[in-house]
């Protein structure tokens, strides 16, 4: 499996291997990676697939994407990884060994609509399956090339703690975070400011994630730099993270679709098999586009809906085909969607274009000079509506109202993102079609939010008692490519 950039011809690009993708990040060119071809999934193995544990599944699919690391050693990780031991969360103690498991809230309008429960990690959100993994594949890509990584990420807020708890204490691995200055909630600003380990650093900007991800991207876009301090990144622009979450879509898929039943299909073709839609919300577009690849392989999905909340750059993309980048974005109550520039649409676009390079990199140099580009032509709308991705957005007193309903109505508390996905949800659901919302992070992330809507506080594992109580170590700093440069400068010579 050979990895090319997004933003240039294939015969003039030297293809990566999956572990250099790895360590690349983003691609000198400013594209994104993505494997020259989506492997395709078969009856057969779906049927087999079906009642494997999460671990042996995600290793299945990561042997189709990573053919230039043994196949024991990939089964390795993957069990390494995905353990009841560093998914301890689960709202039922006996089901943390399935890792995700899939909780029918009930039945509307004729469609079971149920929550995947993603947040079950060291971090209490989603973002815990594909960095736990990741964390493991840095540490052994870096021994096997006896190389150092200074990994520089952005987060709006889950990102961060999630990437910090995979790498704390990694051989060969320091970490430099940057996030939005008071702009995550306070729970989510303890969990990585409070962590001690010395490979990991956090800087608060002076702005909102975008500036905190256009100077991942300008700092990673410095080759000489990038070159002398061996800088990668953790976000979602790294394929490893998107790979990672294609997993989750599949086990949720057979969370509804029982085992036994996938098993009397193997001879089926797969336009037959019963299909599932999921509702995903949505910032920076990674998550979604896990979805996509899931989908692009083979898994029956009937609908990706693509859930925002009042930062509605993708809902308003998919419902018009206009990408328009924000001036301003806006602080919300569902923060970690707080995104004006979604990233990993660029590897969606690029499929809705054929895969044309060159067109993909006009597109984008359009965002840079003129703010967004316009696919709303009858040929490029028509493209982009039949990769079967729909969208909704949802505001503040929407996402209160869904929490109160929840609650109410089937005894659950659902964090404020999750609340945007199941608003989201219930605009498409359709009888008969099972409706999966991804759960995002468990609700004490968000108790403000919480609070506000219920009058009382969500549960908190013990793990995180008075998290926010402990000291915090954080560098404040404008938002300044240098400024950030010459604090990786220093600390990586220090």
């Amino acid at each position: 499996m050979r990895y090319f950039s997004t933003r240039t011809p294939v015969h003039e690009q030297v293809p990566l291997t999956f572990s250099q993708s790895v360590l690349a990040g983003l691609a000198q060119d400013g594209g994104l990676y993505l494997p020259e071809a989506y492997p395709q999934v078969t009856s057969e193995e779906l049927s087999q697939w079906a009642s494997l544990s999460y671990a042996e599944l995600a290793y299945r699919i990561f042997a189709k994407f990573c053919d230039d690391i043994p196949v024991q050693d990939i089964a390795a990780l993957a069990q390494r990884t995905y353990t009841a031991s560093r998914y301890p969360h689960a709202r039922d103690p006996q089901m943390a060994a399935h890792i995700t498991p899939l909780t029918l809230l009930g039945v509307e309008q004729g469609s079971a609509i149920s929550l995947l429960e993603l947040s079950n990690g060291p971090t209490l959100a989603f973002k815990d399956l594909a960095m736990q993994f990741l964390g493991e594949v840095f540490e052994y890509v870096l021994e096997k090339t006896g190389s150092k990584l200074n990994i520089l990420g952005a987060t709006s807020g889950d990102t961060g703690s999630a990437a910090e708890y995979a790498m704390r204490g990694k051989q060969g691995v320091r970490v430099f975070m940057l996030s939005p200055h008071q702009k995550m909630s306070a729970f989510q600003a303890a969990q990585m400011y409070s962590l001690q380990e010395k490979n990991i650093f956090n800087i608060a900007l002076e702005g909102v994630f975008d500036d905190a991800q256009d100077i991942v991207k300008a700092v990673s876009s410095d080759h000489a730099f990038k070159a002398r301090y061996a800088i990668g990144t953790v976000n979602s622009i790294n394929w490893v993270r998107v790979l990672a979450q294609v997993v989750y879509y599949f086990k949720g898929y057979f969370s509804a679709i029982s085992a036994p039943a996938c098993a009397a299909l193997s001879d089926a073709p797969l336009s037959t098999w019963p299909k599932v839609s999921f509702s995903v919300p949505s910032g920076n577009f990674g998550n979604v586009c896990a979805g996509h690849i899931a989908k692009s392989m083979g898994l029956p999905i009937q609908k990706l809906i693509v859930a925002t909340n009042e930062n509605d750059v993708l809902d308003e993309f998919f419902k018009t085909g206009k990408y328009r980048v924000r001036k301003q974005t806006q602080s919300t109550s569902s923060p970690s969607m707080d995104i004006s520039k979604a990233s990993n649409i660029e590897r969606f676009i690029f499929d809705v274009v054929g895969r044309d390079a060159p067109r993909l990199r006009a597109l984008f140099e359009k965002v840079s000079t003129e703010g967004g580009f316009d696919l709303s032509s009858n040929i490029d709308f028509a493209a982009l509506s039949s990769w079967g991705l729909v969208s909704n957005g949802s505001q503040h007193a929407q996402r209160i109202a869904t929490i109160r309903d929840v609650y109410a109505r089937y005894h659950r508390i659902i964090d404020p993102h999750t609340a945007d996905g199941l608003i989201a949800a219930r605009n498409y659901v359709e009888p008969g079609i099972p409706m999966i919302v991804l759960e995002t992070a468990q609700p004490i992330k968000f108790n403000e939010v919480i609070q506000e809507a219920l009058g009382f506080s969500a549960p908190r594992p013990a793990a995180f008692e008075h998290i926010e109580t402990l000291p915090q170590y954080v560098e404040r700093m404008p938002v300044e490519v240098q400024a950030v440069k010459d604090y990786i400068a220093q600390h990586v010579q220090g």
